[in-house]
Order: structure tokens, then sequence, then C-alpha cells
């Protein structure tokens, strides 16, 4: 593959994943399970995800190969591990596709969710053929936009009467609503492994990784923290808990009506972007799974002239146009989330083979808490999945002599 991407394109690709319809949709359930309390579960998510990332980065640094955590638990804990860690990813972030590509569907055109979100599912495959430059020069775009119309929903709120500081007192927080908001939105924002997914295409990548990490995870990290101190001085957190659009609700509430469309287009394209990323990162763990002989040979292949997977890419598209068709995965992607914090803790496991600190530890133990703090369906099926996973390979692995 090409090693095209500089450190702005590889820190443009991270926020396109992490600054999605999380921040547009996080908050609601974070203040159903923690009142105004989420802040302090956001900052508790922020230090599992600083241990996370930083853990990532070392191992890009030292694998800067596709497929992320698939290939450092591979190499550092055993194939058995990394295939783990890569059907967890492929998996749940397959049906993460189907859930976003439903959820530009809603956005863009509710009345013809269905077919709006094949059709961007189709158009972003076909984007992502073209090249990873032209990805990087699109989503430099919708994060652009996104970020204006974000900046335009802090500054609306903060600059009205009608926002009230003293919505964000914490008052007795229960631990288990607070941990349970921090899983929430630890899952809204996970995206800044997309970076080390992409370590084939990443330009001097044992210095471009470690920076362009933990850069694009501070800058969502501020956005968040801005978004969610803005949206509980407009409503507070017993409304934010029950709103069902937290940012276009806080604009209204503070008389900033015009900007609740405009709040739509926002969430919209948050959503591409993130769709986007999703079917990057899902393309590029099935090539590294392909090239193993986990899954068909063929997707392993690399278009010569666009240096990308294209068979991987086209795979990936075909299957989530399918489900985004057939099926509604918004409500059933529980296993996502506990899938990718298992996901995390044998990137963390694989970081402290070889730096032993508290950093990957602390990253391991909380990915490990947040996971079994979910709902407790969430952990179910995540485990059923996790367990489907494991029984596959079990099966295909040969047999003594």
């Amino acid at each position: 593959m090409k090693r095209r991407l500089g450190l702005t394109d590889a820190v443009t690709i991270g926020l396109g994943s992490m600054i999605g319809a999380g921040v547009f949709a996080a908050f609601a359930p974070a203040a159903a399970a923690a009142g105004s309390a989420l802040l302090i579960g956001l900052a508790a998510a922020a230090v599992v995800a600083y241990c996370n990332a930083m853990s990532s980065a070392r191992l890009a640094a030292r694998y800067p190969e596709s497929g992320g955590t698939y290939v450092y638990g591979r190499e550092r804990l055993g194939h058995f591990w990394g295939y783990l860690a890569g059907w967890a990813f492929v998996v749940g972030k397959t049906a993460s596709c189907a859930a976003m590509a439903l959820t530009v569907g809603s956005y863009a055109w509710p009345d013809h969710a269905r077919p709006t979100a094949v059709v961007a599912v189709l158009a972003l495959t076909a984007l992502s053929c073209g090249g990873i430059q032209r990805t990087a020069a699109v989503t430099r775009v919708i994060v652009g936009a996104v970020l204006l119309v974000l900046a335009a929903v802090v500054f609306g709120v903060a600059s009205s009467d009608a926002a009230d500081a003293a919505r964000l007192a914490i008052t007795d927080p229960p631990t288990s609503g607070i941990l349970q908001s921090a899983g929430l939105l630890f899952f809204a924002f996970a995206g800044y492994a997309r970076i080390a997914t992409l370590g084939e295409e990443v330009r001097d990548p044992a210095r471009t990784i470690p920076r362009a990490i933990p850069l694009a995870l501070g800058i969502t990290l501020v956005v968040y923290a801005a978004v969610a101190v803005a949206v509980l001085a407009a409503l507070g957190g017993a409304g934010l808990a029950t709103s069902t659009a937290p940012l276009a609700d806080a604009v209204r509430a503070v008389g900033l009506e015009w900007l609740s469309p405009w709040v739509r287009v926002g969430a919209a394209l948050a959503s591409l972007g993130s769709l986007l990323a999703l079917i990057l990162g899902v393309s590029r763990t099935t090539l590294a799974m392909s090239r193993d002989r986990h899954l068909p040979a063929r997707l392993a292949a690399v278009h010569e002239p666009s240096g990308v997977p294209r068979h991987a890419e086209i795979a990936v598209g075909v299957v989530v146009a399918v489900l985004a068709a057939t099926v509604d995965l918004r409500g059933a992607i529980g296993f996502s989330s506990f899938g990718v914090l298992i996901y995390y803790a044998i990137a963390n496991c694989s970081a402290f083979t070889m730096w032993r600190s508290a950093v990957p530890a602390l990253g391991l133990a909380g990915c490990l808490v947040l996971a079994f703090t979910l709902p407790v369906w969430s952990v179910v099926s995540g485990a059923a999945v996790l367990a489907a996973g494991a029984a596959i390979y079990l099966a295909r692995a040969p047999r003594p002599a």
C-alpha cells in the first residue's frame, strides 16, 4: 500500500471518526444514567481513552501495518488474541456501519431512510476506492463543517441569558451511573484507533502516528467537553436525559430556533463522516485478516494505481448496504460497545508486553470496568459474539497429529 497521509491528514481522519453522530446523540443516554454527573463520566472516559491512545500509538509505531489491534495482538500475544480483536472489530463495526448509515438516512431524508442509507454507503465506498487522499480531502470538508455547527451551538448557548450555569451542579451521583455514562461516552469518541488501522498508508508512521493519535483525541475531548457543558446549561440533567435531539433542543431552549435546521445538517454530515471512517477501518482490518487466511484471501488484494484494498472495501460496502436495506441495527448494537472495549483491552495487553508502565495497565483496567458496567444486554450479546468468533477460530485450527 502507498504511504500518502501526512500528520494533518491522519489527524483529520481521526477527527472524522470521533466527532461523529455521537456528539449529537450520546449525551442524552449519558444524562439518563448519571444526570449532570455525566461530566465526571466524560472525565473518566477521557482517562481511559488517553491510556488506550498512548498504547495504540506506541504499538502503531512498532508495527506500522494495516489492521490495528488485530496485528498488535497477533504479534505480542499470539494468533488467537489477534484474531479475537479483529473479529470483535469487524463484526461489531460492520453492524455500526449499518446503524450509522440508517442514521444518515434518518437525518437526510427521514421518509426514505433506507434507500438514502444504501446510497450513502455505496457513494462512500466508491469514494474510498478512489484513494486515501480523496477520502482525506472529503473528510476535511465534513469535519470543518461539523466543527462550525458545534461552535455555533456552544457560543450561542454561552451568550444566551436563558442558559444557567447552576444546571451544571452535581448532586450525589450514583457510581454505577457515572461508570455507565463513561462507557457510553467512551464508545461515542473511541475512533482514534482508525489512525493506527491505516498504518500502511501513513508517511513516516513511527513519527506521524504517535503524534496524530493524541492530537486528534485532545481536540475531540475539548469539543465534547464544550458541547456537554453547553447542553447541560441549556437543558439541565433531567431535560437532557429525556431529549431525543439534545443539541437541537438546547438551541431551541435558549431561543435560537433558526440554528436548529443547521444542527440537523451538522448531525447528518457528522454521521456521514463517521460512516466513511468506519468503512476505512473495517476494510483495513479485513485486509489484514485476509492476509492470514482468516477471511477469503482475495480480499487481501491491493489495487495498484490507487494503493487501496478495493476488494475489501467493496465487500464491506456491499455487506453494509445489504444490512442497511434489510435490518435496523440502531437499537441492537450494544455488542459493538462491548466488543470495542475488549478490542482496546487487547491493545493495552499488547502494549504492556513491551511497555511495562501504569498507562497500559490503567487502560486495561478501565476498559474491563467500563465493559462490564454496560447494560446487561450489551454484555451478554457482546460476549456471545466473541464466543462465536472463538468457536470459529478453534473449529478451523489444525488438529494435532
